[in-house]
């Protein structure tokens, strides 16, 4: 699952994304779920993966960028078998996110953004989780986990590791 120079989707991906376009007026309506479909393949979208986006939807390269740079659920980089994003505003931060955060990246040996060398986990920030009452929050491969303090994410990071970073 790894983005390559010269990505292609293959004929079954096509055909479920000539499904999903059929079901839109234009086929740039289909774009969210097809990047989400792209980041499944190739487990980032790199730029010629999102040329490849582009392309077989018939639309310009812009339009991709501009969905892929706005939400952060699109990743444009490769992440760790673990990808902890942590929600920074004003709900989380007010409860200790950023602590959390420079506990995480200490504890893993690295700053926001970076993976750990041995591709377990990449520590993000995230603008809103939308989960205010549960802050802070921290995401971890699409499952949301509140109310978390430094003790939950140990527990966390020592068992993957002590898994061999099954997900």
């Amino acid at each position: 699952m790894s983005a390559v120079e010269n990505p292609v989707f293959s004929d079954a991906r096509l055909a479920e994304i000539k499904a999903l376009v059929e079901r839109y007026p234009a086929a740039q309506s289909a774009l969210l779920p097809v990047l989400h479909l792209a980041q499944t393949d190739f487990g980032y979208l790199s730029m010629s993966v999102q040329q490849l986006v582009a392309d077989t939807l018939g639309i310009r390269l812009m339009a991709v960028r501009e969905v892929v740079t706005f939400y952060t659920m699109f990743r444009e980089q490769p992440c760790g078998t673990y990808l902890m994003e942590v929600c920074t505003n004003a709900g989380c931060m007010l409860n200790g996110a950023d602590d959390l955060v420079a506990h995480m990246c200490e504890k893993l040996g690295i700053t926001v953004g970076q993976t750990t060398e041995d591709g377990l986990f990449t520590v993000t920030e995230v603008e809103c989780a939308g989960a205010c009452a549960g802050a802070p929050v921290v995401q971890i491969n699409n499952e949301y986990h509140e109310k978390v303090d430094a003790v939950h994410i140990d527990a966390f990071i020592d068992q993957a590791r002590s898994e061999g970073g099954a997900a």
